[in-house]
């Protein structure tokens, strides 16, 4: 009988142990790759930032407005090319508060600026011919001409069951009252980070609608010279310096990665548990091979009188250890990506869809490789060390 089909023997005798053995192992890399996964998220979130857009907030907290009357200076800066407003609103969905998803009120100049990251896909068609602005789709005619007008997310328009034309209501938190909202038009995210969960409506709409109270949550600036985004950094925050209310600005990769760290130390945590789930993988692995190298002591001296060496019957038992945890590791990281992928969870669209990178389901599978040889060490060299006189007594 050739060595790997002696290997399997082996393994298939207990059925039942070495399923249950596999699917311990199988569930551990699933979690494992589940919590690297949340890394995975966050990194993609700090990826979403362009640096050739930087972003200027309030220096105390990003939950402090900005005064309206700053866009204009800040647009006459050197190297700013455009500059636009946006708001998050934070509304609830009046038949469901804990259907949560994003919405922010944007300027119109907001969407030729993100023109690399989401395309209209489906749009109503306008009362009466008109133009739009440079760099925006055309198919915004439409949007343009309504104030109470919004741009949705293709999933979330899916999941909603919206259809173009439906006016849905949003009951605001931050801006109190019944916010009614025209579906417009529908977007596909270019990027998969960008997510396609979030509602878009005109600015001027909460601007006017909240009783001219709205001020302006964040500037977006576009820049005529990436290279240039230090200086511009400084210039804008130098012109506030002696405000009331002090500027940060900073690029848009760097707000990401500020906002991401306001979760806390979440990396830290996840990583901890994701050790102590490794943990657990190497001592169920290590007991199945201790039970079943001890129930075929009387076999491995069989083996040793037939003529095999110490080495073989070492290798046989780390075969045996190194198959189960990288069969079982393979399922678990696979149906990792491919299930949490597929649910698109993305924390109500405060972070891209939740995404397991091929270089975690990589890691994911070298750490099962490397329990499934650490848990069958020991029993491997007990076994290639057992004499044959010894095996027999035993079984006597």
């Amino acid at each position: 009988m050739g060595f790997f089909r002696l290997v399997f023997a082996n393994l298939f005798r207990n059925k039942i142990r070495t399923t249950l053995t596999m699917l311990s192992v199988a569930v551990a890399a699933f979690l494992f790759c589940a919590l690297e996964g949340v890394l995975d998220t966050l990194e993609d979130a700090i990826k979403l930032g362009s640096e050739t857009r930087l972003v200027t907030r309030n220096e105390i907290s990003l939950v402090f407005p900005l005064p309206l009357s700053y866009k204009e200076r800040i647009g006459s800066v050197a190297g700013v090319e455009d500059v636009t407003t946006q708001n998050w609103f934070g509304g609830q969905d009046p038949k469901d508060s804990r259907n949560f998803f994003a919405q922010f009120a944007v300027e119109e100049n907001t969407y030729p600026m993100y023109k690399n990251e989401m395309e209209i896909i489906d749009a109503i068609e306008p009362q009466a011919a008109r133009g739009v602005p440079d760099g925006m789709d055309a198919r915004l005619a439409a949007y343009l001409e309504d104030r109470t007008a919004a741009i949705v997310g293709k999933s979330l328009f899916d999941r909603m069951g919206w259809k173009l034309g439906d006016t849905i209501t949003i009951n605001g938190t931050i801006y109190p009252g019944e916010w009614p909202f025209k579906i417009a038009a529908v977007y596909r995210a270019k990027k998969r980070s960008f997510g396609e969960e979030t509602l878009f409506f005109h600015w001027d709409y909460l601007y006017e609608k909240s009783g001219r109270e709205a001020l302006a949550g964040i500037y977006v600036l576009k820049l005529a010279d990436p290279d240039k985004a230090g200086d511009v950094s400084r210039a804008v925050d130098a012109m506030f310096e002696n405000s009331t209310a002090q500027t940060k600005t900073e690029t848009e990769s760097a707000f990401q990665a500020g906002f991401v760290s306001m979760y806390g130390n979440i990396p830290f945590v996840l990583r901890v548990i994701g050790f102590a789930v490794v943990f657990a993988i190497l001592l169920v692995a290590a007991n199945t091979m201790v039970m079943a190298v001890r129930e075929r002591t009387g076999e491995i001296g069989v083996y040793k009188t037939l003529g095999f060496t110490d080495g073989a019957i070492f290798r046989l038992v780390l075969a045996e250890a190194a198959l189960i945890t990288l069969t079982a590791g393979l399922c678990g990281t696979i149906a990792s990506k491919l299930l949490i992928e597929k649910s698109g969870f993305n924390a109500g669209g405060m972070l891209p869809p939740m995404s397991v990178h091929w270089a975690t389901v990589a890691a994911g599978v070298g750490v099962t490789l490397v329990v499934g040889a650490v848990s069958g060490m020991v029993p491997a060299w007990q076994a290639a060390r057992l004499k044959i006189v010894d095996a027999m007594r035993r079984v006597g």
